[in-house]
Formats: structure tokens, sequence, C-alpha cells
């Protein structure tokens, strides 16, 4: 800032001082703002989450991470307008990073939701299930496809690779 003043202002140590603790306080000024910013996107929000969650009528699970806090955000914000197949998508779409595939199955009418990037379950299936339940007409369903590693995707793979990747627990089937 002593750039900014008369060059004669330079050698007094007071006008130093006096423009050091105004540099300070635009400094911290200039981080709160920006920081106020952030709070007003839900891809950049953190302690604001409450905000947009009370504005919703969300209630989150204690210790639900802020991501998933995020995609229930951008789902319900998605989710108003007349029901439709673009609807579906863009309310699923908060989920997963919208790496989803859906199909429509006229005759059942049945929607079905892959998860194309997730291996097993993903961690906030119950708040897309919530979301869709809110949006959706009773009389369509809805199904869910998952993905999980093929034998010949495993048998491609080193040990490293198979210790190193995340896997989610198994039930096995039991009939």
């Amino acid at each position: 800032m002593l750039e900014e003043l008369p060059r004669f202002y330079e050698p007094i140590l007071e006008m130093r001082a006096i423009v050091q603790a105004e540099g300070e306080q635009f400094d911290r000024l200039g981080a709160e703002l920006a920081d106020q910013f952030r709070q007003r996107f839900v891809s950049t929000a953190t302690w604001g989450l409450g905000d947009w969650e009370s504005e919703l009528g969300i209630v989150p699970p204690a210790g639900q991470p802020v991501e998933q806090r995020r995609s229930v955000i951008r789902s319900k914000t998605r989710g108003f307008g007349k029901f439709s197949g673009r609807l579906l998508q863009s309310v699923a779409g908060a989920y997963d990073n919208g790496n989803l595939d859906i199909a429509f199955d006229a005759p059942s009418s049945t929607f079905t939701i892959r998860f194309a990037s997730t291996l097993g379950l993903p961690p906030n299936l119950d708040d897309l299930k919530t979301a869709l339940e809110a949006v959706m007409p009773s009389h369509l369903g809805v199904a869910y496809s998952y993905r999980y590693l093929s034998v010949q995707e495993t048998q491609a793979m080193t040990i490293q690779q198979l210790q190193a990747h995340p896997l989610t627990d198994f039930a096995p089937f039991a009939g």
C-alpha cells in the first residue's frame, strides 16, 4: 500500500506502521469476503452447508461427509418442477458425480439407475432413494443396478492393485 502514497511518506516510520496495520486488516477482510463468497455455492460451501440444509428442510445424519451433504443439497435444488426423465436425470445426477445411466422400461413403468463409475454400493444410496421418492410419481418404480469387478478384470490386476482397490463389504447370498 505504501507504493500508492506519495514518495515523501516512505521515510516516515509512523506512516509505515499505519500502512502495515491497514494492509493486514485489508488482507483479513479480503480473506473473509472470499470465504463468504464460497459459502454461497454448494460445490464450495463448508460451514455454510447448514444454511443450505436449513433453507431446504434437510436434516443431515450426524457425521455425514461434506460431499454427501452437498449431493443431497444439489438434488433438492434440482428436484422442482413437473416430473420427466430429464428431471430424474438431473436429481440422480447430483449423486455419484453424475456418472449414472438411466433407462426406462415402459411395460413395467420402471426406471433403472446404473452406477457407471462406482464399484459396489454408493456411499449415499439412501439419500438418493429419498430424493427420488420426493420427485417421482407413485405409479413409477425404480430399480438400481450396481457395478462389481468381473473375474476377467480381477485376473488382469496385480496383487498390489487388488489390495489397493476400494472394495465394499459383501453379504453372501443365503438361500
